[in-house]
């Protein structure tokens, strides 16, 4: 908010995320820039009445809060020529530490260290610096990161790590530099799913998901499994014309011929909504909550 307060403009606020208010508001308004969470993009270009819409005034799309999509990114394009700018931050930065430049931005990708910023890569069990395209935690250094959490003491030591004589905070992101020195997000470290002693990312499988037409939304989690220790169920929002048309097998048939066998869904459960925060963002940890909580109480009967 305090660019627009800072340039003098006009700003158009909705009390909660309605994607037919979006767009009539978008449309009455002629806003010409928005900053959302990718989830409400997704939603918002699901939306069977959008070409009701006169959207054509929106010249900037930028936002961040997970991951938006390739696919979903290069829908956004085809529709209004706008390219989607990601950034990136924690509530541990205050602000953003990542962003991708308004004339060269890169679909699926944090962007690059803001003003100020050192960001690097290191492995997550030697600490050790990495170098470009090889996938570890991100880390970061610069003026907005905070000092510590407020009387755990443990939690900040081990939320930090010093490198060249810097403090770096760790952000328990998994991701890339490219040769560009833009940032690429992989998953979050909690997030990974060990199936059969490999290392399947959810973000990869959501992201490569959402190319199926059929897929408007998709969550990817981990559930435990006696043979493989742990194996990858989606839970998928169809779009609207493709309910009661496509069938949970023909998605997983699909999903085969997109990704290595590792990684393909084992399980998908279709859904009519995901549970969400306020904000927009995907609840994933509830999802995986009710998986367990199924197991307990097959265990009981």
């Amino acid at each position: 908010m305090h660019l627009p307060i800072f340039a003098g403009a006009a700003m158009v606020l909705l009390t909660r995320w309605n994607r037919d208010s979006a767009a009539r508001l978008i449309e009455m308004h002629r806003c010409t820039h928005w900053v959302n969470i990718s989830t409400m993009l997704i939603d918002f270009l699901a939306n069977p009445s959008l070409s009701k819409y006169d959207i054509s005034s929106l010249a900037s799309i930028a936002g961040g809060g997970a991951p938006l999509p390739e696919a979903v990114g290069e829908k956004l394009f085809k529709l209004t020529g706008v390219q989607y700018m990601e950034g990136y931050g924690l509530s541990e930065t205050i602000s953003h530490t990542h962003f991708n430049p308004p004339d060269r931005p890169k679909l699926q990708c944090l962007g690059i260290p803001s003003f100020d910023v050192d960001a690097r890569i290191i492995d997550l069990e030697t600490r050790k610096e990495l170098g470009v395209g090889e996938i570890g935690e991100i880390v970061v250094h610069g003026p907005q990161v905070f000092k510590g959490y407020y009387r755990r003491e443990k939690e900040t030591e081990e939320a930090f790590i010093e490198i060249d004589g810097k403090r770096f905070f760790r952000t328990g992101d998994i991701g890339r530099m490219d040769e560009e020195g833009y940032f690429f997000i992989v998953d979050r470290v909690k997030r990974m799913i060990n199936a059969s002693g490999y290392k399947v990312w959810p973000t990869e499988v959501e992201s490569l998901l959402y190319k199926h037409l059929a897929v408007q939304q998709a969550c990817v989690i981990g559930v435990p499994d006696p043979r493989r220790g742990e194996t990858v169920k989606a839970f998928i929002v169809l779009q609207d014309e493709y309910v009661g048309k496509i069938t949970e097998e023909e998605i997983m048939e699909w999903a085969k011929t997109q990704m290595a066998a590792y990684k393909y869904p084992r399980i998908i459960e279709f859904r009519s909504s995901l549970p969400m925060t306020s904000s927009g963002k995907l609840l994933w940890r509830k999802l995986q909550e009710e998986e367990y909580q199924k197991l307990e109480k097959g265990a009981k009967t």
